[in-house]
């Protein structure tokens, strides 16, 4: 196992404790909700000139909130932080673009209304890129988000601020959302667990576009247990939401009593080529495998076929662009950044036989992963292939630059997990010589996700994590 760097937590001792243990003091009145708010805001205050994860606070409204905690519900006043992309009521939400600015929504998200009927607290919003659009969490409103194990490197994304608002002890819970890795990337890069869930899972995907998979909400935390415990509170069926489903019978919480034992893992460092990983992040992934080969697990390098996936993903990825921000009004539009700008002209140009295509290979990819998990019960591979790079880099060259450099390349470990619909997992297992993060992505079965927070419970064990929180440190 690869050298765990030491670090230290200066915050509130209640900021440093998990959040299931923090519920467990809520609902034993050991603490109140006002006193994780105040330890939560203290530290929002140490850290946030250091990190820049969560830019917009709701004080006020946070405070008002704790009159309608139950103490009896899930979450029993735990404060969590929302991605910016997703809409709160009363609270500026500018889905990180100059044109949004100083919009205020009169209405939340329905997630975010299901988080707080099971007593949740929302403190603030949380950076994204501008619409989700990168794996580097900055925007023109404000500013660059920075991983706190290294305020130089980048905090990934889109989930940026989520990951590093964790990471830095502001939050216990923080919401994400993901089309191409953007709560997994961002939770490898932070030592933090993030979870891509089935679609329908959480509800719908943030926006209008009620019927589309490819964008899903899921929970990010500090550990295993606490991504299980914000999974049950997000989870159930709701009418306005058409692809939701209900809960399951038991909640992922108390799978998680029972890491999973014996279980067998198909590895791929490259997808059959398809993605680039560093010799060193491959080593350390390996190495983990290795600890839990010796230990009962069944560890093998196996790939399904994967062929189309590449032209499949970035169909429909920009089949999303195209019709939401993509149709914006001038006022909006004129302020976008060339990625976004790119992302967007690739979906106005697709054919229909471009859709055609997409709909028949992403299906016999899908049909590819159901035999390659006959044998196997979840695929592990890189969340992504390199470390963290400098926060002013907006993304890595990944093989030659030159005009053909294509921004998503580096982030090619995502597409499959939101192309077949399929679970997908991010866990810490170790760091790079130069003390950053590095998360092993395991793709769970269809709707597999309490199997597959057992496994990752069982890999957090091994492992021995969590590694977090710390202080955000300057190298």
């Amino acid at each position: 196992m690869s050298t765990v760097p030491k670090t230290q937590f200066s915050g509130p001792d209640l900021c440093k404790m998990s959040a299931h243990e923090v519920v467990a003091f809520l609902k034993a009145k050991k603490v109140s909700p006002a006193e994780l708010l105040d330890a939560c805001f203290a530290r929002i205050e140490a850290v946030e000139p250091q990190v820049n994860a969560m830019p917009t606070i709701c004080k006020d409204r946070a405070y008002a909130a704790l009159s309608a905690v139950e103490g009896a519900s899930m979450l029993a006043g735990v404060p969590m932080g929302i991605k910016d992309l997703t809409e709160v009521e009363g609270v500026r939400t500018t889905m990180g673009t100059l044109g949004l600015a100083d919009q205020i929504p009169t209405k939340s998200d329905p997630l975010v209304t299901r988080l707080e009927a099971n007593g949740g607290i929302v403190v603030g919003k949380t950076n994204t890129p501008e619409f989700g659009a990168g794996g580097n969490t900055f925007n023109a409103v404000f500013g660059r988000t920075r991983n706190p194990w290294d305020v130089s490197k980048n905090a990934g994304g889109s989930s940026g601020g989520a990951a590093a608002s964790l990471a830095s002890g502001e939050v216990w819970l923080s919401h994400g959302s993901d089309l191409a890795g953007s709560v997994r990337t961002p939770a490898a890069y932070c030592s933090i667990v993030g979870l891509r869930p089935s679609p329908g899972r959480a509800g719908g995907g943030p926006g209008p576009m009620k019927f589309h998979t490819e964008g899903v909400q899921g929970p990010m935390a500090r550990n295993v247990r606490d991504c299980a415990l914000f999974m049950d509170a997000m989870s159930g069926f709701d009418p306005a939401s058409p692809i939701s489903f209900p809960q399951p019978s038991q909640s992922f919480f108390e799978t998680t009593q029972r890491p999973a034992k014996g279980y067998r893992i198909g590895y791929s460092a490259t997808l059959n080529g398809f993605g680039t990983i560093s010799p060193q992040i491959d080593a350390i992934l390996r190495g983990a495998l290795d600890r839990l080969a010796k230990n009962g697990a069944e560890v093998e390098d196996h790939c399904p076929d994967l062929n189309g996936l590449d032209q499949t993903y970035r169909v429909l990825r920009a089949m999303l662009w195209a019709a939401l921000p993509g149709r914006a009004p001038e006022a909006l539009t004129q302020h976008y950044k060339a990625t976004l700008k790119g992302n967007i002209s690739v979906g106005q140009n697709l054919t229909i036989n471009d859709v055609y295509d997409m709909q028949l290979t992403r299906s016999a990819i899908y049909d590819s992963m159901i035999g390659f998990f006959d044998t196997y019960d979840v695929l592990a591979c890189p969340v992504v292939g390199i470390e963290a790079g400098p926060v002013e880099e907006e993304y890595p060259i990944i093989g030659s630059p030159g005009p053909d450099a294509d921004y998503l390349d580096w982030l090619r470990y995502s597409f499959l997990s939101t192309t077949t619909g399929l679970p997908a997992m991010s866990v810490p297992v170790g760091f790079t010589k130069d003390g950053m993060p590095v998360g092993l992505q395991i793709i769970g079965k269809p709707r597999g996700e309490t199997e597959l927070f057992q496994i990752a419970r069982a890999i957090e064990i091994e492992m021995g994590g969590p590694f977090g929180p710390i202080d955000p440190i300057t190298k």
